[in-house]
């Protein structure tokens, strides 16, 4: 065996490591920054400190979302919101959450997790669970100013989305019924593939945040 590369190979090997390194530290950095940004929307009009500067309202989504989420809303008020007012979430769909939903929810089909089962099928790919996809609608209803509770949820899937694919859930109120009740359209769109996959309607109530 020869040994005449062995220096070139570690140098190789530790420039490698660090590269890792520094790209790992940037990628936090950056995700840290895009979360902080994310955490500071914009208060309503009025809404002010004794020295005049905007409160901005708590977003207790964000204390458990991943830094490779996104969101964005237009309200931050509950008592402001109003028809026309829309929320979106997006996230990639990986392997990992296919896997770990099939495992929590019990839905083993061969489509989700055997690819070369799904290579036969009419998608000759895997798929991900289209109650995983939907599940994005609730994560962007959880974004809305308040306390989220879901009523009803209609839905029409009209589409898959592979493994890994990107995808985005905006929710938008189309009527205020009363008693601090909303009916919204929901759509859930594959950005990769730039077509819509879920059409629906949900009705939520917006309750008071609890005291802390």
């Amino acid at each position: 065996m020869s040994h005449e590369n062995t220096g070139g190979e570690n140098f190789a090997a530790m420039t490698d490591a660090w590269s890792a390194m520094t790209r790992g530290f940037l990628r936090t950095a950056t995700a840290a920054n895009r979360a902080a940004v994310s955490a500071m929307v914009p208060a309503a009009n009025g809404d002010r400190d004794s020295e005049g500067d905007r409160i901005v309202p708590p977003i207790p989504s964000i204390e458990y979302s991943d830094l490779d989420w996104q969101f964005d809303r237009t309200v931050d008020d509950p008592d402001g919101i109003s028809v026309g007012d829309t929320v979106t979430f997006e996230k990639a769909l990986t392997d990992e959450d296919v896997r770990a939903f099939a495992a929590v929810s019990g839905d083993t089909n061969r489509l989700h997790l055997d690819e070369e089962f799904a290579e036969d099928t009419r998608f000759g790919e895997r798929i991900v669970h289209g109650t995983l996809v939907s599940g994005l609608i609730s994560a962007a209803l959880a974004r809305l100013p308040g306390l989220t509770i879901y009523l009803s949820q209609d839905l029409e899937f009209s589409g898959p989305v592979g493994i890994g694919d990107r995808v985005s859930a905006r929710v938008e109120v189309v009527e205020a019924l009363g008693n601090d009740q909303y009916r919204l359209e929901t759509v859930v769109r594959n950005e990769d593939d730039d077509a819509t996959v879920i059409d629906g309607e949900a009705v939520v109530l917006i309750d008071d945040l609890p005291a802390e």
